[in-house]
């Protein structure tokens, strides 16, 4: 099974090819929609992850063609900004599923290996683990923190929270699952 991550977050596209790994699929990652294309040529995936949002580059564009050159992939959308008109469009060119950001791996490992030729009762998947309201808490401040940069203040505003509150919850470390 040949997965192709196309994500612009190298760390998280790092550490999905690595979880991914462990689970048989030979993975390779794109972090740009011209690196993409240039790796489909070669590399034939059975499945892709598509972030949404690639720097200044919007994920969606991928889909048609990838759909096109091979029919039988598994495509699934990520995305940190999740709306319905996204979803919508996303299935309408193609994927076989859109997920909002953060998903938990278990969750993200079912999608995409639903319908596929792997997924076979041989192929033990990890138990499911809901996400406790305190690590998608955290999670979520961490996303919103990345997006700004690092800036705490603004993460504050956008989060509707004080500022020393926020840096409160950032002492701590998170939450395990």
């Amino acid at each position: 099974m040949n997965l192709l991550i196309i994500e612009d977050d190298i760390n998280l596209a790092n550490t999905l090819a690595r979880r991914f790994t462990k689970h048989g699929f030979c993975c390779q990652l794109a972090h740009s929609c011209q690196q993409a294309i240039d790796i489909c040529s070669a590399f034939s995936p059975s499945h892709f992850l598509v972030d949404l949002k690639l720097k200044d580059e919007n994920g969606l564009t991928l889909i048609k063609p990838m759909r096109q050159q091979f029919p039988r992939s598994r495509i699934i959308l990520l995305t940190g900004f999740a709306s319905i008109a996204s979803a919508v469009e996303a299935i309408r060119l193609g994927a076989d599923d859109y997920l909002p950001k953060p998903v938990d791996f278990v969750s993200l490992l079912r999608t995409l290996l639903e319908g596929s030729e792997a997924e076979q009762p041989t192929h033990t998947l990890p138990q499911t683990q809901i996400m406790s309201p305190e690590r998608l808490e955290w999670e979520h401040i961490q996303h919103v923190l990345h997006r700004n940069h690092g800036n705490i203040s603004e993460t504050a505003r956008q989060l509707n929270m004080h500022r020393r509150t926020l840096q409160r919850k950032l002492q701590k470390k998170p939450v395990q699952q």
